[in-house]
């Protein structure tokens, strides 16, 4: 079996304006026609979160666009969509989330071996000055593997 990811899109905000605490990775409950939406590679996961209702995880504000070619206009582009996930994975998305200012946010879509999977992290919100920081933080680390013409991944 091959492991190979296809990413279907990403959040890049979420690791712009939260400190990623762990991370998950959860299938989803779709129909035929966001399937076919995702393979065309048209989501978007700017505003996306999780929520914990009744013991199930479910994805907010997560746009698939309408397939073109679906019957009878196939399905709503931004409906409520069931997570599938272990009841402890569960569990702790639930425990982290009631603590004060911790969020669980999409990070990205993409096939595993032909089934839609969707990565959520934990994060805490950062605040102006921690952005700043990181951004700062990153380009230091960009400027020393210029200057020492290697990967910083080794250090």
């Amino acid at each position: 079996m091959s492991q190979e990811r296809v990413i279907v899109t990403q959040n890049r905000k979420a690791r712009h304006d939260y400190s990623i605490v762990d991370t998950f990775e959860a299938g989803m409950v779709l129909v035929g026609s966001e399937v076919k939406s995702l393979r065309a590679k048209t989501a978007n996961l700017q505003d996306a979160f999780v929520i914990i209702d009744r013991g199930e995880a479910f994805l907010l504000n997560a746009y698939i666009a309408p397939y073109s070619f679906a019957h009878e206009g196939g399905h709503a582009p931004d409906r409520r969509r069931k997570l599938l996930l272990n009841r402890r994975e569960i569990d702790k998305i639930a425990a982290a989330i009631a603590e004060q200012g911790v969020t669980a946010v999409p990070l990205s879509i993409y096939f595993l071996d032909g089934r839609a999977k969707i990565e959520v992290a934990l994060g805490k919100g950062r605040r102006a000055y921690d952005k700043r920081q990181a951004l700062k933080e990153k380009d230091q680390k960009r400027e020393i593997q210029r200057s020492t013409g290697r990967s910083t991944k080794n250090m």
